[in-house]
């Protein structure tokens, strides 16, 4: 079968395709819990960095601390998230309700992830991981 891309398109496009298609994957799935897709990997390393203070996410999603802040006003107004006063700075710290939607998200997370495995087998899915991070490291 004669594949529908176009294999002289720059990577970008293709990358975009990816990106897009798992947003729909995940949005699907968490519908019913009330948070976008672009909340997702900020209310995900919140879960796994507990105490993080929004300089630090700011720092970790190549992010200004305006846009950080909006967007922790939003998962705390969905609870989410509690922004706790420590000295001069607020920790930002999960509720139970976001723990179990991060774990959800993970978990949907994973099943993208075997989606592409069974599509490119595990030791390619690895390489092209490694690939991923490594240019990402790179560009910023």
């Amino acid at each position: 079968m004669e594949s529908l891309m176009d294999k002289n398109v720059p990577t970008v496009p293709f990358i975009s395709i990816l990106y897009r298609e798992h947003a729909k994957f995940l949005n699907e799935k968490i519908k019913d819990e009330d948070l976008s897709f672009g909340l997702f990997p900020l209310l995900i390393k919140i879960y796994n960095d507990e105490g993080i203070i929004q300089e630090q996410l700011a720092h970790c999603f190549h992010l200004n601390e305006s846009t950080i802040a909006r967007n922790l006003k939003k998962l705390e107004e969905k609870g989410f998230i509690n922004r706790v006063q420590d000295k001069r700075t607020k920790r930002i710290e999960i509720t139970q309700k976001g723990r179990k939607t991060a774990q959800k998200v993970m978990d949907y997370d994973e099943k993208w992830d075997e989606k592409i495995k069974e599509i490119i087998g595990d030791e390619e899915y690895i390489s092209f991981k490694n690939t991923l991070i490594k240019i990402s490291e790179e560009l910023i």
